[in-house]
């Protein structure tokens, strides 16, 4: 699958089979995070693989949308190692994590899995599930799975809409 074509297909899964997604897929998720551009290449990204039914379980009480995955990567930052902007001090810790969540969105993706980005959450409480020290900020759950249904996104605005030439 091409680039272009794993950006058409990709869409928001919300319903997973209870198939477990192979640890040579996770990896490979885990290689497009790893990879991802970030400020200044501080690397600030955390990614926590959560398989576990107890881990699961307890993440499910912080989030309402984990869609009964059997995996989900929890992508953090570490706000001691992100990049500040020296003119005005904004962190840009948040938005590395961003992209490093995308870039694994995509890979799964290009994998035959699907996912959905989620940052509707009681962060605190999964920073607390994970024991997660204080300098560790939660920005995304990715739930990942093979897809019980597969659905076209949803239609998107024309680029005339979106993009203005000066």
């Amino acid at each position: 699958m091409d680039y272009f074509e794993v950006l058409e297909k990709r869409y928001s899964c919300r319903k997973f089979t209870d198939q477990e997604v192979e640890d040579d897929k996770i990896n490979k998720i885990l290689e497009a995070g790893r990879l991802s551009p970030t400020a200044v290449n501080f690397q600030p990204e955390r990614i926590y693989v959560c398989k576990s039914k107890e881990i699961l379980e307890k993440l499910s009480s912080a989030c309402k949308y984990t869609f009964n995955a059997k995996l989900i990567f929890v992508i953090a930052y570490d706000s001691n190692v992100s990049w500040k902007r020296r003119s005005d001090g904004t962190e840009f810790g948040p938005v590395d994590a961003a992209i490093v969540t995308t870039n694994m969105m995509n890979a799964a993706t290009a994998l035959g899995l699907g996912s959905t980005f989620v940052c509707s959450m009681h962060e605190d409480k999964v920073e607390e599930i994970l024991g997660l020290p204080n300098n560790i900020k939660v920005l995304s759950l990715l739930p990942v799975g093979y897809p019980a249904e597969v659905k076209a996104h949803g239609a998107r605005k024309n680029i005339e809409e979106i993009v203005e030439y000066r």
